[in-house]
C-alpha cells in the first residue's frame, strides 16, 4: 500500500502576494527589532491590490509605502513609525492629517481583545484600557458596559477578523511547522484570528530538527511558508542581522519630502528602485549590496 505524502507549503515571495486580493483585512506581523515580512509586501505593493484593511501592533514603513500607493482603505493598528529612527511613519501621518486614511482608533488591550474574540468566535470581549479616555468617542466600535458580575464599567471590543496574517519568523520546514529567535507576541495572535497564515523565514530546515525542540514551535502547519533570506531587510531579524539604519533614514528622507512639501517624486523614486524595479527577492538583495548585507550580520 502506498503511503500518502505529507503536503509541502513551500512557495515563493511572488505567489505569496497573489494570495493577497482586492478588499481583504490583513495582518502584518512582528515588530521592527523582530523581524518584519517586507520581502512579501514589496510583491503585493506590485501586484497592484487595493481597498486593503491592515491590521498590525507595531506597523513600519512596509505598510506606510502601502499607505503611500494608495492601497490601504483602513487601518487598524496601535502604532505606525520606527521609534527613533521615524517617530510617526511619513505617508501614514500624511494620509491621516489629508482625510484620506480610516483610522480604526485603539490601544494594545483592544487591540488584543478584538484579535481574541476573533479567535475564539466570541461577538466580544472585555478590557479595561481605554475605561475614562476618549477612545469610545474616537471609535464607535468600542462600547462602554457594566460587567453584570460586579458592576465594573468595561470596554467591549468586536472581533477583529483577518484574511490573512503575513508573518516573518526564523525557521520552518517544509510542512510550516515554524519556530523564533525573539518575540512572537502578536503573531500567535495575529495567527488565529486569520484564515491564511502566510509565514516568510529566513531558514528552511529539516523536519527532524523542528522535532528536536517541539516547545519552540508556535505556528504548527502554516498555510504556506516562503524562503527568504534577508527578507525583514531593512528590519532586524533575530540571530541573522541586525537593522540596516541607513536604508531605513533613506526611505524616511524620500517619504517626509512629501509629508513637508508635497512633492512625491522622492517617493515614487524609492519605490522604483527598490520595489517596482527588482523583479524577486534576490534582485532586491543585489540593490542592497553583499557589502552591506555582511555588515549587518549578527554573529
Amino acid at each position: 500500500m502506498e503511503i500518502a505524502k505529507r503536503r509541502e507549503v513551500v512557495i515563493d515571495e511572488k505567489e505569496a502576494a497573489t494570495w493577497i486580493k482586492d478588499g481583504m483585512t490583513v495582518a502584518i506581523g512582528g515588530l521592527a527589532a523582530s523581524g518584519k515580512p517586507v520581502a512579501i509586501i514589496r510583491q503585493i505593493i506590485k501586484n497592484g491590490v487595493k481597498d486593503l484593511t491592515i491590521v498590525g501592533s507595531n506597523l513600519c514603513f512596509e505598510a506606510d509605502m502601502l499607505i503611500g500607493e494608495g492601497r490601504v482603505k483602513k487601518l487598524i493598528a496601535v502604532y505606525v513609525g520606527a521609534e527613533s529612527l521615524c517617530p510617526i511613519a511619513p505617508m501614514f501621518r500624511a494620509m491621516a492629517q489629508r482625510g484620506e486614511l480610516n483610522i480604526w482608533e485603539c490601544g494594545e488591550g483592544h487591540l488584543q481583545a478584538g484579535l481574541s474574540a476573533s479567535g475564539m468566535a466570541l461577538p466580544f470581549l472585555p478590557t479595561r484600557d481605554g475605561v475614562g479616555t476618549s477612545y469610545p468617542e474616537l471609535n464607535p466600535d468600542l462600547k462602554l458596559f457594566k460587567d453584570p458580575i460586579k458592576g465594573e464599567t468595561l470596554i467591549a471590543v468586536p472581533p477583529i477578523d483577518v484574511d490573512v496574517a503575513i508573518l516573518q519568523a526564523a525557521y520552518s520546514d517544509v510542512y510550516g511547522n515554524v519556530q523564533y529567535v525573539g518575540s512572537s507576541r502578536w503573531d500567535k495572535s495575529f495567527m488565529r484570528a486569520a484564515d491564511t497564515v502566510i509565514v516568510q523565514v529566513e531558514k528552511l530546515v529539516p523536519n527532524e530538527d523542528i522535532k528536536k525542540n517541539p516547545e519552540l514551535t508556535v505556528i504548527p502547519g502554516a498555510s504556506a511558508v516562503v524562503r527568504a533570506p534577508y527578507g525583514a531587510h531593512p528590519f532586524a531579524s533575530p540571530g541573522f542581522y541586525i537593522h540596516d539604519e541607513e536604508h531605513i533614514r533613506e526611505y524616511v528622507s524620500a517619504a517626509n519630502t512629501f509629508l513637508k512639501q508635497g512633492d512625491r517624486r522622492p517617493f515614487e523614486a524609492y519605490l522604483d528602485k527598490y520595489v517596482y524595479g527588482p523583479e524577486t527577492h534576490a534582485d532586491y538583495l543585489e540593490q542592497i549590496g553583499i557589502k552591506r548585507l555582511i555588515s549587518l550580520y549578527e554573529y
